[in-house]
């Protein structure tokens, strides 16, 4: 009874889910629960359903996706980084005059890169969320592997922007830069 939801002093998301799935009808929460998970007014005008719904339409789904790009944004470092470098790797490939299928490249790998940060940073909120301070050999490698695969990643995103950017850039240094005007 001394760790039961109701004795906390303030009822957490985690704490209303935990009744529902234990409540006799699962797919009905009670007033009690809808009256504990209720958020403020006006702090999101689309109420999010609990995680196990699915979205009720694409424009949610794209707004909730949207959420967490700019999570990733505001709160990620390495996410930043790698949108400044793909920000500079499109600059250059258009200043050099990168053809198209170039450009999709550029486009690809730089995309991927900000895809595995952004599973990368969701799999460590899990595990964060998972184990709280505790620290667990498995929880290590799971996220060491995460952020070795955005390493791979860049890498490899390193190695496609060498291959298309050194033949041109070479070719602008022998022949030496256009007169400007």
């Amino acid at each position: 009874m001394a760790n039961s939801p109701s004795r906390l002093p303030e009822r957490s998301r985690l704490a209303v889910f935990r009744r529902r799935v234990h409540s006799r009808d699962p797919a009905q929460p009670s007033e009690a629960d809808r009256a504990a998970s209720a958020e403020p007014l006006g702090r999101d005008p689309w109420r999010r359903p609990p995680s196990w719904q699915v979205a009720d339409n694409l424009g949610k789904s794209f707004y909730y996706a949207g959420k967490g790009l700019v999570y990733a944004i505001c709160t990620q470092r390495n996410f930043r980084i790698h949108m400044a470098v793909a920000v500079i790797a499109f600059g250059l490939g258009l200043g050099l005059r990168l053809s198209a299928v170039e450009m999709a490249l550029i486009s690809l790998t730089s995309g991927l890169v900000m895809a595995l940060e952004l599973v990368n940073t969701a799999l460590e909120a899990v595990v964060d969320l998972t184990l709280g301070s505790k620290y667990h050999l498995l929880a290590e490698i799971a996220k060491d592997c995460a952020a070795a695969a955005v390493l791979m990643a860049a890498a490899a995103s390193l190695m496609v922007a060498a291959w298309l950017f050194l033949p041109p850039l070479v070719l602008l240094l022998q022949d030496g830069f256009p007169a400007a005007g």
